[in-house]
């Protein structure tokens, strides 16, 4: 049987081949390592396993402060000072947003702000309907579902477009603010996107400028934390890094990270890299005779993409 081009066998011999030396089978690398947590002290842990975002979790603790001093304030009878929770999430993609919105929704349930704490994850098709009157009836669904929890809206600017006045993006924006005020208690909203087109969509609307005033700075990853990402995936499933794989690495992310633009992956950068090491490491192993467990974990430099 000829192995020189991908083979459908290549991948089942490898899995057959794993099993037997019992090495677990190389996991789809999640958009996140989220876990239901069972206490506050166990989301912050989460939160600060999380590589880089140093500022962003110094800005997290300070709100967590906040709201715990507030709470003594009121048990102690003085006046109410209103925290604000609706949040802007400005960033290129793959730097964490998604990450930090569900941790940031099990924080306010364990500080008594949410009694769910879950995340509802949509973005501008999953608002706004094509036909007139149906885009109310999409957003009422979708805040039902996010009732005490966290509504995550992604690429939040797509709901009113630039120069585009005549569009149902702004149905959806109104019934958003009036369900805000309405389950003003009970729901948190986090809008994210590309932190240019999020600051035009924030001041382009009164009532979206007075609701979202607190904003998280989501920068991209730099090379040596795209590196220790890699590594963490590696670890997660049994791979280790030969020396000269990790100088190669390092090399190839310095280069992207140097030449980046707009549409730097970042971390979904590093599960593409990973991917598609793992399919250069699988063809490389199925062109021989004899595979052991210790091979199957190393990467050398030629599977590195």
């Amino acid at each position: 049987m000829s192995l020189g081009k991908y083979d459908p066998w290549i991948e089942a011999e490898i899995h057959r081949l794993k099993q037997e030396l019992k090495l677990p089978s190389v996991q789809k690398i999640p958009d996140t390592t989220f876990v239901q947590s069972k206490n506050l002290d166990d989301v912050l842990k989460q939160l600060n396993s999380l590589v880089g975002m140093q500022k962003l979790k110094n800005e997290i603790s300070t709100l967590i402060n906040r709201i715990k001093i507030e709470k003594l304030r009121q048990e102690k009878g003085l006046p109410k000072v209103s925290v604000t929770l609706h949040s802007v999430f400005s960033g290129p993609p793959g730097t964490g947003k998604t990450t930090v919105a569900r941790l940031m929704g099990q924080i306010y349930k364990h500080l008594g702000i949410l009694s769910k704490g879950h995340l509802i994850e949509t973005d501008r098709s999953g608002l706004v309907a094509a036909y007139v009157g149906q885009t109310a009836i999409k957003v009422d669904k979708l805040v039902e579902s996010a009732l005490d929890g966290v509504l995550f809206i992604d690429e939040a600017y797509a709901l009113k477009p630039e120069n585009l006045n005549n569009d149902f993006g702004q149905e959806a924006i109104d019934t958003l603010l009036k369900r805000m005020e309405d389950y003003r208690d009970r729901l948190v909203v986090i809008v994210a996107g590309y932190g240019e087109e999020m600051s035009r969509f924030i001041n382009a609307n009164p009532g979206l400028k007075s609701r979202f005033n607190k904003y998280y700075d989501f920068e991209d990853y730099k090379p040596d934390e795209l590196f220790s990402i890699f590594q963490l995936n590696c670890q997660q499933n049994h791979f280790d890094l030969e020396p000269e794989a990790k100088f190669v690495l390092l090399d190839k992310l310095n280069k992207l990270y140097t030449n980046r633009d707009k549409t730097f992956g970042n971390g979904r950068l590093i599960r593409n890299i990973f991917e598609e090491t793992i399919d250069r490491q699988a063809n490389r192993l199925a062109a021989l005779s004899r595979i052991s467990k210790e091979m199957m974990m190393k990467i050398s430099q030629n599977d590195i993409p």
